[in-house]
């Protein structure tokens, strides 16, 4: 069966060259010319995958993917942008979006990104709560409790723990840690890390007997509940 796949692009010229390309792929493609179009087809479902422009008149990329997640809309979306700024792909990436691709750009590596997000597993169905022993991460209420007691945390702590949460009994190394919080794919050269995970540790270990992030030497963290 084909691929199915929507474009939301106002350059006509730059959709034409993307739906052309992808439909000699074997794609079937559908094409949306501005943000409110672009989210009726979304909404309508059956995509595989959808390419959006970041900057759309009526309805703003961003605007237009963080719609699709609050509707409950897990289509891969990868989001083109003629903004090269680390904080764009950074607000791009937390809006919603699966991958990002500065213009301009080859179709070759566009392909290549949408053959990727594409051969990633399906989600299984979100689960409201995340725990490690007797640590509950509630995703819902953002509310976080070890033994019964809450524990107040910062926007950057829970996103921190969230990571660790779902990498439960798996070295997370420096580098994950820095490519999935931060968003650096690059060394910073800083102690950014070290400092959040120390901070993080005396939050969640007061008052607790066991520690839940251990530092495992030469490769970096782990929260395992053995």
């Amino acid at each position: 069966m084909s691929r199915r796949l929507l474009i939301v692009e106002d350059d006509e010229d730059t959709r034409d060259f993307i739906a052309k390309g992808f439909s000699e792929e074997g794609y079937v493609v559908e094409v949306a010319a501005d943000g409110r179009e672009g989210l009726y087809h979304a909404t309508d479902g059956g995509f595989d995958a959808i390419v959006l422009d970041r900057m759309l008149p009526g309805l703003d990329g961003l605007s237009l993917i963080k719609s699709m997640r609050a509707a409950g809309l897990k289509t891969p979306v990868l989001m083109l942008t003629a903004m090269s700024a680390v904080d764009e792909r950074v607000k791009g990436l937390r809006s919603g979006a699966d991958d990002y691709l500065v213009k301009p750009f080859s179709f070759q590596e566009l392909h290549a990104r949408i053959e990727a997000l594409l051969r990633r597993p399906q989600e299984a169905e979100e689960t409201p709560t995340l725990t490690c022993k007797d640590l509950e991460m509630d995703l819902l209420t953002r509310k976080v409790t070890r033994d019964g007691h809450e524990i107040t945390l910062t926007p950057r702590e829970f996103q921190i723990l969230e990571f660790f949460l779902r990498r439960k009994n798996r070295v997370v190394s420096r580098t994950m840690l820095l490519e999935g919080v931060w968003d650096y794919h690059f060394d910073p050269n800083t102690n950014v890390v070290d400092v959040h995970i120390s901070k993080l540790r005396r939050q969640l270990d007061e008052g607790g007997d066991i520690p839940l992030i251990d530092t495992i030497r030469g490769a970096g963290y782990m929260m395992s509940d053995g």
